[in-house]
């Protein structure tokens, strides 16, 4: 895509375990793309919802992220930084503290806990899902039908950002459910 930067050098992954009452994801990484997407124009936000879409990744939101702790077991979730900065806390109470900044994208498995611990005032992030998916908000340990359903949920070939040569499908392939 045009507006946006190769970022092999700046993908980072991390994996997480099961914390405390958060599941996380035991066979797929997070993906950080650092400085992933040039944040130009007037509407910001809709730049992102264009590569994600274009990928395969409708969006579905413009907000922030939560204040508090929660995982999805319904939908793998795009986040796209579009203004301002944030310290996240990925994977549960005492997880990994993240700095996510304007043109950052992480890209969270299901099951993946994420918290807003503090950010400016112009945060804004747009969330994006695969198709038939969507965030179910979780605050609770899951059920064994839950965690069926983060183990099995299928995902796009594309990656929301680089779409068939991305991280996803580098770091996710080997994760994917039969």
């Amino acid at each position: 895509m045009k507006n946006t930067r190769q970022v092999a050098s700046t993908l980072k992954t991390l994996m997480l375990n099961p914390n405390d009452w958060v599941p996380n994801n035991c066979r797929l990484p997070v993906i950080i793309y650092e400085s992933a997407i040039s944040v130009t124009g007037n509407d910001p936000a809709a730049l992102f919802e264009k590569i994600f879409s274009a990928h395969g990744w409708p969006p579905q939101w413009r907000d922030g992220v939560f204040g508090y702790h929660h995982y999805h077991t319904e939908g793998h979730e795009v986040l796209g930084v579009v203004s301002g900065q944030a310290r996240l806390m990925l994977g549960g109470p005492d997880g990994q503290v993240v700095e996510a900044k304007k043109g950052d994208v992480l890209l969270l498995p299901a099951g993946t806990g994420h918290c807003n611990l503090g950010s400016s005032a112009d945060f804004l992030v747009v969330g994006a899902y695969p198709p038939g998916q969507h965030a179910d908000i979780r605050r609770e340990a899951p059920s064994e039908a839950q965690l069926e359903n983060i183990a099995t949920l299928p995902f796009p070939e594309h990656d929301p950002v680089l779409g068939k040569d991305g991280g996803l499908t580098k770091h996710w392939a080997i994760g994917q459910p039969k």
